[in-house]
């Protein structure tokens, strides 16, 4: 089974945070929720507080097989700022694990270097970050290891690329299905 941090600071946005927590979770598959501060408790952009698994000091890289960025500001901006937070990304990515982005969070890959030729999106706004990327305007764009996705709207596309890549299409579809009203 594939466990996954989920890389939490203060002023995240809280929804592209917790919907990619709730959507693993009922797929199977192990996620942490890892606070970049020295507190579990992290609040969010719109100042909701809620409590991080473990912090990133005390965080195990080698023990998990991706890793997931939330957007939000300044929650990217911290991010972005973070040695260790830095230094996961492009561990991850040099070992082809998952490096999973969404909205303003792509930029901190720009910022670790990895997307060089690589096909990425991110907010509307933000691509001068993606520093090297092909930039692209799908909702959710894959390449190799690395997915990114647009914002807020895109977040249940998003984790269904997750739980794709992680285990199959079949899963995804019947995850997103559970949770999508279709009245």
């Amino acid at each position: 089974m594939s466990k996954i941090a989920i890389l939490i600071a203060d002023g995240c946005e809280e929804c592209e945070a917790l919907i990619q927590v709730d959507m693993l979770r009922r797929a199977g598959i192990d996620i942490d929720m890892v606070s970049i501060s020295d507190s579990k408790q992290v609040t969010s952009a719109r100042r909701i507080t809620f409590t991080c698994d473990r912090l990133m000091k005390d965080f195990d890289a080698d023990a998990y097989d991706g890793v997931i960025l939330p957007g939000g500001m300044p929650g990217t901006t911290h991010l972005k700022e973070d040695p260790k937070a830095i230094a996961l990304v492009k561990k991850y990515n040099s070992e082809k694990k998952l490096v999973a982005a969404i909205c303003a969070a792509p930029t901190v890959l720009g910022a670790a270097g990895i997307l060089k030729g690589r096909n990425a999106t991110c907010y509307p706004g933000c691509e001068d970050g993606l520093t090297g990327a092909v930039l692209k305007t799908d909702q959710v764009v894959r390449d190799g290891n690395i997915i990114t996705s647009r914002g807020l709207g895109t977040a249940l596309p998003f984790a269904g690329a997750i739980i794709e890549y992680l285990l199959d299409a079949p899963t995804a579809k019947k995850i997103l299905s559970s949770v999508v009203y279709k009245g």
